[in-house]
């Protein structure tokens, strides 16, 4: 990857067309209220805009004709920016951690990654448990189903399964979500 610093290559330039940028014929027009004016010549739409100190922006480019509005554009610009930081914020990042097990796993070594697993659902990160079998240990695929059916048993009450048990060549494996608890932070502070 290139070293942003000595990037030469121009900004990104918005794509939307506005106002002498449209270049067809004619658009469906919508006024700034939201009301549909219908067809019209484009020079009659930008005559229009002008008047009305607006700016003439195609919303709906694939469209034939294109949908246009009659709108400040920057006001409009500064709007679907708060929108999209908005959203981001709203958003919740999703982990997915990896614990690999083996079948023939030793009693406190299971009880250390169980440890581990619960502790990575309590975060609310989702969780891929692999069993890797080697050798002889692939003719048994059954032990690596009763350690997952074991290990979700123990942990039932943290995390439901989003995937089964699959086997995959030489590992099998079961992804974990965590359990979605009852009246959120967020749906106590809204009360």
């Amino acid at each position: 990857m290139a070293n942003p610093r000595f990037d030469r290559s121009p900004p990104e330039r918005d794509p939307t067309r506005i106002n002498e940028r449209i270049r067809v014929s004619e658009v469906r027009l919508i006024d700034e209220q939201g009301n549909q004016v219908g067809i019209v010549p484009t020079d009659q739409a930008l005559s229009l805009a002008s008047e009305r100190d607006l700016d003439l922006v195609e919303v709906a480019p694939d469209a034939r004709p294109p949908v246009a509005r009659l709108l400040d554009y920057s006001k409009y610009k500064y709007e679907q920016e708060q929108k999209a930081k908005a959203a981001r914020k709203h958003q919740q990042q999703i982990n997915v951690r990896e614990i690999k097990l083996r079948p023939k796993i030793a009693t406190h070594d299971y009880e250390t990654k169980k440890g581990h697993v619960e502790r990575f659902l309590r975060q609310q990160d989702k969780v891929k448990v692999t069993i890797m079998f080697r050798g002889r240990e692939q003719a048994h695929p059954e032990r690596g189903r009763a350690l997952l059916q074991r290990l979700y048993d123990d942990i039932e009450q943290l995390a439901t399964i989003e995937q089964e048990p699959l086997q995959e060549g030489r590992n099998m494996s079961m992804l974990l979500a965590p359990v979605r608890v009852q009246g959120t932070d967020a749906e106590r502070s809204a009360a």
